[in-house]
């Protein structure tokens, strides 16, 4: 039962704009969402106007809309709209964005076209470049939504006013996590909106994305608004000590302490013991959970894509052991979109081809080229070995260059002739299959990425919207002409879906995507080459960041750390 005395009653009655700060589990959302019940319920909006939810994290958004129903019922739950920040941002600019462009109806620069596109850039390239592509050819990237809609707001008085009138109180979830283009913009929505700030400065682990420390500070001087601090309370891991272990890592005091339900391994790192230590210890909280629940869920986070997909591949082989063998562990893993995405590009553009009997070396190796390019990610440079077979790859398309990459042009045409040979029977899912497979057990390296990405794109089961526009296009023309641009369609619409997946069973993730999301337990685990939770000097957002991961845990946290060199942050009794 909620606990509705004291400041809690006085957040739903206030008037004007707040501040709420509490830690994991202290709350925060559940207050909210009774304030937005109590607005809504006394009458005060008008027909057209409603409660607005805005969250970074599309984890959040779907906890928040699963606490909807019970703190609402089915009445009035239309009147509180829940979203991202991202995807609030695009209502308006696909509405409005022709008042700064040229261009009637802006399009989205998905991340894995950026990637691909700002290759090999400089910086100071890159920025220029996004501001090029949204003025010259209106393809807005995602770090330019909140400046492009601040300078919208800025220069309309009647649109501002037009969206305060809208949403009269918008609720700001993870405030701490805003960088200056996002507070300008809230800025200017708090003119004619009362704003409700949610924040906890302890979870504050994008600092690199510019989220500033001094967030809160400024709210303070720009709102004035009305403060409620809850950060001693704990809702979601009651009764244990994983946010008592959270709060003291942040001033080193749990290497003087043991607790209940935070355990720490220091596991020698030879071979790939860690590993079998990670997997033992997985078992074993899978075996306790079904015994004592039907859903549970359990989180394996880890500081970096690369050990993300090391620990998804041991866990989905078979082990064998001394005393039998070890089993596959069925597991979801959260990665980066950027390589997935691509590589559904193009399989969908290989479908489309095949299916007439097109299929060229040109159009694979376009393809390719930007695959390469692309599926690290804006955020992590192509490697010198990417960089120099991209190029390769471009002078064989515009020079018809001789290349050295003599297997790779043979292992693309023997692609090329396999495509052009298969018979596409309308069964999307089926054909899909059909030509990813052209790209299985390749010795090259970039044609085995193709096909090993392609797994992690899951929105071809039957009755999904692209498994439907498929079969239309099949339907129509009994081809996949146009394949490429559905895929890409659905997967842009994919970065704004507020319904994202209930993480239950086990999952793999690192520690940034787990932000927003609860396990019933967390195994926090690092390498000694493959991943660190921290550098070596122990900086204080590395302690943010470990933090964020232990307190997304509701019973139990196990960290896992190389015994010949643990983490400096976990030396625990």
């Amino acid at each position: 039962m909620f606990d509705l005395s004291g400041q809690r009653q006085e957040i739903i009655t206030a008037n004007g704009h707040l501040l709420v700060m509490g830690g994991p589990g202290s709350g925060k959302t559940t207050i909210a969402l009774l304030k937005a019940k109590h607005i809504i319920e006394s009458s005060v909006l008008r027909k057209e106007q409603k409660v607005l939810f805005l969250s970074f994290a599309r984890a959040t958004i779907t906890r928040v809309e699963q606490q909807v129903k019970p703190v609402f019922g089915v009445l009035d739950a239309d009147k509180l709209e829940i979203t991202t920040y991202h995807s609030f941002i695009w209502t308006i600019l696909k509405s409005h964005g022709y008042l700064l462009t040229q261009h009637r109806l802006l399009r989205l620069l998905p991340p894995y076209e950026a990637s691909s596109a700002f290759s090999g850039l400089s910086k100071e390239a890159v920025e220029l470049e996004k501001r090029r592509l949204l003025t010259e050819d209106g393809r807005i990237h995602f770090d330019l939504f909140a400046h492009t809609c601040k300078e919208l707001l800025a220069r309309s008085n009647a649109l501002r006013e037009l969206f305060g009138a809208s949403y009269p109180l918008i609720f700001l979830d993870e405030f701490q996590d805003t960088d200056s283009e996002q507070w300008a913009l809230i800025q200017l929505l708090g003119r004619s909106s009362t704003l409700v700030a949610l924040a906890d400065l302890e979870q504050r682990i994008y600092g690199f994305r510019g989220a500033s420390p001094e967030r809160i500070n400024e709210f303070k001087d720009a709102f004035h608004p009305q403060s409620f601090d809850f950060r001693q309370e704990n809702n979601r891991s009651n009764g244990t000590d994983i946010v008592a272990f959270g709060n003291d890592l942040l001033t080193g005091i749990n290497i003087e302490k043991s607790y209940q339900d935070v355990h720490v391994y220091k596991i020698a790192s030879w071979n790939e013991n860690m590993l079998f230590g990670l997997k033992y210890k997985l078992l074993d909280h899978v075996k306790n959970l079904k015994r004592n629940q039907e859903d549970w869920s359990i989180a394996v986070l880890v500081p970096s894509n690369n050990l993300m997909l090391k620990v998804s591949d041991f866990l989905s082989r078979i082990q064998k052991t001394r005393n039998g063998s070890l089993p596959q562990i069925q597991h979801d893993v959260a990665v980066d979109v950027e390589g997935p995405t691509i590589a559904a590009i193009v399989i969908a553009e290989m479908m489309d081809a095949a299916s007439c009997g097109c299929c060229t070396m040109e159009l694979l190796v376009r393809r390719l080229r930007e695959h390469i390019l692309g599926r690290s990610g804006e955020n992590h440079p192509t490697t010198k070995r990417d960089s120099a077979l991209a190029q390769t790859l471009s002078d064989y398309l515009t020079i018809g260059k001789k290349t050295k990459e003599k297997n790779l042009l043979a292992e693309l045409g023997q692609i090329v002739t396999m495509l052009n040979a298969l018979c596409m029977t309308g069964d999307v899912a089926s054909d899909w299959v059909s030509v990813r497979s052209a790209f299985k057990d390749r010795t090259a390296e970039c044609l085995k990425q193709i096909y090993v990405d392609s797994f992690f794109i899951k929105l071809l089961h039957k009755g999904s919207a692209l498994n439907t526009s498929l079969g239309e296009i099949w339907r129509a023309n009994k081809n996949y002409i146009g394949a490429a641009s559905a895929v890409d369609a659905a997967l842009t619409q994919e970065y704004f879906a507020t319904a994202t997946k209930t993480w239950q069973s086990v999952n793999v993730m690192t520690i940034h995507k787990s932000k927003g999301k609860e396990f019933d337990v967390v195994i926090i685990y690092e390498e000694k080459y493959a991943g660190r939770f921290v550098n070596r000097n122990g900086s204080g957002d590395a302690r943010l960041v470990l933090r964020v991961a232990a307190t997304r845990a509701r019973k139990h946290v196990d960290i896992m750390t190389p015994q010949d060199d643990p983490c400096p942050l976990l030396q625990m009794n």
